[in-house]
């Protein structure tokens, strides 16, 4: 297989409705501890017609690595013809680098969806033959698997802003978060985003966060590496409580006609200044202004709980008026199923969410 023009496939990835920030290969820049190969497909012309970005994590000692093409593979996954060519090419290259699995998670919904209304791209009878195509590659599926495992999320908020002006968009939230949004802004909250220089602000709230809600948090050179990888694609949106002290912040990446709220925090206090409504909305707008279909709230596990721990999460996301969507979760390939059982347990150092 030939090298793969960048250029050539970041225009296919950037474009295509199956793409990813995750896919890109600025993405891989941002994950410093992982190798990264791209792969793709041609059609009769020389155009690329499929393609996928894998990374690899090397396990500790032992030659061999963990194989993962986040949200990949970038393809309409029903031609099965030009699906299995881009996966043999897949399988290779991991064989190349060892690998004990191949990890693959494409953004394609679920059979039985956690909501249908306005939810304009399920269809029940094509995310079955997905899944029968995958299998029929070699790659095992898990219908049943725990969304508390999974390296992404099953499920994610989204909202549909394709074709929306701002005013639109706005007077399709819940009226309480409309009249939330207009009391940030009326006690003087500012919302904007910035360069790295207010990641110490960032990172100060990622602190109370983590320690509020029992997460691990993510360290300020990583943060600032992935502003740099990513570029214009990636921003920093900081609110400001009028006398300047920090009070939320988030990190979006911009890519794909998507928007993602990837990493948000936000201080204990002044929560009376309804900052979180203000940054959304925010960022929602640089999501309209540049022409994106999607703006994507990310992650809504166990939304369906409302004993849940998320689920105060999944009740602040979907004031916004958008709906829930569950993927078909993971597939994965496995050349070697003594060599997968050997090396089972140092799996789990890696099986986790680090998109």
């Amino acid at each position: 297989m030939p090298n793969v023009d960048i250029k050539k496939y970041e225009d296919f990835v950037s474009n295509s409705p199956y793409g990813s920030f995750t896919q890109s290969s600025l993405w891989a820049k941002a994950k410093v501890d992982w190798d990264s190969e791209l792969v793709a497909v041609y059609d009769n012309d020389g155009n690329i017609k499929a393609a996928m970005q894998i990374l690899f994590k090397k396990l500790p000692v032992i030659n061999s690595t963990f194989a993962y093409s986040t949200r990949g593979p970038v393809c309409d996954c029903n031609d099965k013809e030009t699906l299995t060519e881009l996966l043999e090419e897949a399988k290779k290259v991991a064989k190349k680098h060892h690998a004990y699995m191949l990890k693959v998670d494409p953004m394609i919904p679920h059979f039985e969806q956690v909501t249908e209304e306005e939810n304009f791209s399920f269809d029940k009878e094509k995310s079955l033959e997905v899944i029968e195509n995958f299998k029929a590659l070699g790659f095992e599926y898990d219908p049943e698997i725990s969304e508390d495992i999974t390296v992404q999320s099953l499920k994610n908020y989204l909202l549909n802003i394709s074709g929306k002006t701002k005013e639109e968009v706005f007077n399709g939230f819940h009226s309480k978060w409309r009249y939330n949004i207009r009391v940030a802004e009326r006690k003087g909250v500012t919302c904007k985003p910035y360069g790295k220089e207010k990641l110490d602000d960032f990172c100060m709230l990622m602190k109370e966060t983590g320690e509020r809600d029992g997460f691990h948090i993510r360290s300020k050179e990583y943060f600032a590496n992935m502003m740099d990888a990513l570029g214009e694609h990636a921003r920093l949106y900081m609110c400001y409580a009028p006398d300047g002290e920090p009070i939320s912040g988030a990190l979006d990446i911009n890519y794909a006609k998507r928007v993602s709220y990837l990493y948000g925090a936000s201080g204990n206090g002044h929560r009376n200044l309804m900052p979180n409504h203000l940054m959304q909305w925010t960022m929602i707008q640089w999501a309209v202004e540049t022409g994106c279909d999607i703006y994507d709230f990310m992650g809504v596990p166990h939304y369906d709980d409302e004993t849940h721990s998320n689920y105060g999460v999944y009740k602040f996301k979907k004031g916004f008026n958008g709906y829930a969507e569950k993927y078909l979760g993971e597939f994965n390939y496995i050349p070697s199923k003594a060599k997968y059982k050997f090396l089972k347990w140092a799996a789990k150092t890696f099986m986790h969410r680090d998109i």
